[in-house]
C-alpha cells in the first residue's frame, strides 16, 4: 500500500540525523550552552584560550576574521554595555545604582582594605607564594561579561544594570588606588568616564526612545559568545599553568571570599533574600587583569621583581574564576529555590495584565 508524505515518520538513520528540534535546530548547540551555568560565556571563553594558546596565527589572517574572533572583545562588550543600559528605565535607576553600590563595596573596596592591611604585615611578598600584587591585581576587579552573562541566564534588570561596576573596577584603578594610597598611582578620570559613558547613553536612549529598547533587548544573547571568545584569545593557558596551584588556589578563594561579601551585601543591604546568591557572581577575575601587574610596576619599579609570577598567577584566576563563579551562584540560587529572573517576568507579565484589565474596564 503506498504511504503519502504525510504518513511517513523518520526510520531511516539519515532522517533521524537530521530530525529538528524545536527551534529548526539540526544540532541544538545553543541549546547546549545554556544548561551550563554561565555557558554562553564561558565554553567560547575556553575555546578561545585553546586556540589562542596552541595556534595563535590562525586567527591573525586579517580582514574581518581577524577583526570579530580576536579584536571583537572590547567594542562589543561596548555594544553590551550600551544596550544593558537602554534596558534600565527611571522607574528602576535606584534599585540599579544601590545593586552597583553594594558590587563595589563587596568586590573592590573591601577585599582592597583588607588586601593593604596585609601588606602592612607581610610586606609585598603576600603569603603562601602569592605577592600583594598578585592579590590586588586579580581581587579588586570583576568580569563584567560574565557578571552579565550570569545575570543575564538567571538576574534581575537591576542586577544586569549593576554592569557599571564592572566598567569602574575593571582594569588597573583600584589597584593604583590602593598601591598608591599616598599618592604613587592616580586615577584618570577621563578613562573612567570613556568606560561609563556607553551605559549612561544608553539609560538617556533607551528613556527617550522605548522602541530602541525592544530593539536592542536582544543584544546580550548575540554578543556574549562572540567577545568571550575573543577575550579568551588573550589568555594563554601556559601562562595558566605556570600559576599553578598558588593561582588556582587564589581564583578559588576571590571566587568564596569576594562572591560572598557581595552574597552578604545582597542579603542584608538589598535584602534580596533567596534572591542573593546572585552576588556570587561577582566572585571572579576580569582578563583585563591580567596585565594589571605589569602597569603597577610600570608605575612604581619596586614591584618588578614580582611581575612575572604574579601575571602567572592572575591568568590563572581569571580561567578558575570564570569556571567556578556560574556554578556557585547556580547552586546557591538553587538551594534556596530562587528563581530571580522568572520571578521578574512573571512580575512583568502580571503588571501588564493588570494595566490592560485596567484599561479595558475604563
Amino acid at each position: 500500500m503506498w504511504i503519502g508524505p504525510e504518513e511517513r515518520h523518520p526510520t531511516g538513520p539519515c532522517e533521524r540525523t537530521l530530525m529538528r528540534d524545536d527551534h529548526g535546530s539540526v544540532v541544538p548547540l545553543y541549546h547546549w550552552l545554556n544548561k551550563i551555568p554561565g555557558g554562553a560565556m564561558l565554553i567560547p571563553l575556553i575555546l578561545g584560550s585553546v586556540l589562542g594558546t596552541f595556534a595563535p596565527a590562525a586567527l591573525d589572517i586579517g580582514s574581518f576574521t581577524t577583526a570579530l574572533f580576536k579584536d571583537s572583545a572590547l567594542p562589543l562588550i561596548a555594544l553590551l554595555i550600551f544596550a544593558t543600559g537602554t534596558q534600565v528605565t527611571l522607574r528602576t535607576s535606584g534599585p540599579v545604582l544601590a545593586t552597583t553600590g553594594v558590587v563595589l563595596l563587596g568586590k573592590s573596596v573591601i577585599p582592597g582594605l583588607l588586601i593593604v592591611a596585609l601588606a602592612m604585615v607581610t610586606g609585598p611578598e603576600g603569603i603562601l607564594g602569592v605577592s600583594i600584587l598578585a592579590m590586588i591585581a586579580a581581587a579588586t576587579n570583576a568580569n563584567g561579561g560574565l557578571w552579565l552573562a550570569i545575570t543575564g541566564q538567571y538576574g534581575r534588570t537591576k542586577d544586569r544594570g549593576a554592569y557599571i561596576a564592572g566598567a569602574v573596577n575593571d582594569g588597573p584603578f583600584f589597584a593604583l588606588l590602593f598601591i598608591g594610597a599616598s599618592g604613587l598611582g592616580q586615577i584618570p578620570f577621563v578613562t573612567l568616564l570613556a568606560a561609563i559613558l556607553p551605559f549612561l547613553l544608553g539609560v538617556v536612549i533607551g528613556n527617550v526612545d522605548a522602541q530602541w529598547r525592544s530593539v536592542l533587548k536582544p543584544v546580550p544573547g548575540i554578543v556574549i559568545p562572540f567577545f568571550a571568545f575573543a577575550l579568551g584569545t588573550g589568555i594563554d593557558l601556559g601562562d595558566v599553568a605556570r600559576g599553578g596551584l598558588t593561582g588556582v588556589l587564589m581564583g578559588v578563594v576571590i571566587t568564596l571570599f569576594t562572591g560572598g561579601l557581595v552574597y552578604l551585601g545582597y542579603r542584608f543591604l538589598l535584602r534580596r533574600g533567596g534572591e542573593s546568591g546572585v552576588g556570587f557572581a561577582a566572585g571572579t577575575t576580569s582578563g583585563n587583569a591580567v596585565a594589571t601587574p605589569a602597569v603597577v610596576a610600570a608605575a612604581d619599579p619596586s614591584f618588578s621583581a614580582y611581575v612575572g609570577t604574579a601575571t602567572s598567577q592572575v591568568a590563572a584566576s581569571v580561567l578558575v574564576t570564570a569556571l567556578l563563579a556560574p556554578l556557585v551562584t547556580t547552586w546557591v540560587l538553587r538551594r534556596a529555590g530562587a528563581r530571580p529572573a522568572e520571578a521578574e517576568r512573571e512580575e512583568l507579565e502580571a503588571a501588564a495584565a493588570a494595566t490592560a484589565t485596567k484599561e479595558a474596564a475604563s
